[in-house]
């Protein structure tokens, strides 16, 4: 074998060695799942449970509280909230996602919100990840800034995540409007007034492991 011959055999070959490297890269880094992903798909059934049922109480007495004039509030944890997509949203919201989608699961800190769910679709598996940080700049407005959206550790293009939280403003009703804030979009969602009783929203804060929100309701429209 003359020595060019060895030579395009040696550059061929590692090319075709990185390309399979890389390859490998890509498809580990697309199923990579976050800690706290993996953390919450193990907790326990009983303990996911009473997290669904604790939420299920919590979300009642809100929206008792909320009909009645004066202040009202609320802290969710990440606990109930992981319970509720776990067992309730199973179980009587089945298709609430597409089927797609599954298993979502929440994280909370001091800043920001993380959802993760499972994507399965033509045999591709990987978590996808949304991080948000939400907070509410005057009455009745919640903005959500985007941080980053992923697929395992692969960043997902913003312009696909954007135009789904668009698309599900529409079908809710909820007047969205695009802002920037650093670089990062953020979408700010104006909550609809309520037919009977002026509703003011007026604070959303998250701590480690739980959100808080509070506001006041004014008497009845005469």
């Amino acid at each position: 074998m003359s020595r060019r011959v060895r030579l395009t055999v040696l550059i061929v070959g590692g090319l075709a060695t990185t390309a399979v490297l890389l390859l490998l890269g890509l498809y580990l880094a697309a199923r990579h799942e976050p800690a706290f992903y993996r953390e919450a798909m193990h907790i326990d059934p009983v303990v996911l449970e009473k997290g669904s049922d604790r939420m299920l109480q919590q979300t009642t007495a809100l929206a008792s509280a909320v009909k009645k004039r004066g202040h009202w509030e609320a802290l969710f944890t990440a606990e109930q909230i992981n319970g509720w997509l776990a067992v309730d949203l199973v179980r009587n919201h089945p298709h609430t996602l597409p089927p797609e989608l599954h298993d979502p699961r929440v994280a909370i800190d001091a800043k920001r919100v993380t959802l993760a769910c499972c994507f399965d679709h033509d045999g591709l598996h990987s978590v996808l990840s949304l991080t948000i940080e939400p907070y509410v700049p005057e009455p009745n407005l919640l903005a959500l800034r985007i941080v980053n959206a992923r697929a395992g550790l692969l960043p997902v293009p913003l312009g696909q995540v954007l135009d789904r939280i668009s698309e599900a403003a529409r079908d809710t009703g909820l007047h969205l409007e695009w802002r920037r804030a650093a670089g990062d979009p953020v979408a700010m969602l104006s909550l609809p007034p309520a037919d009977d009783r002026p509703v003011r929203v007026e604070t959303l804060r998250l701590g480690e492991g739980e959100v808080y929100v509070e506001g006041t309701t004014e008497a009845a429209k005469p």
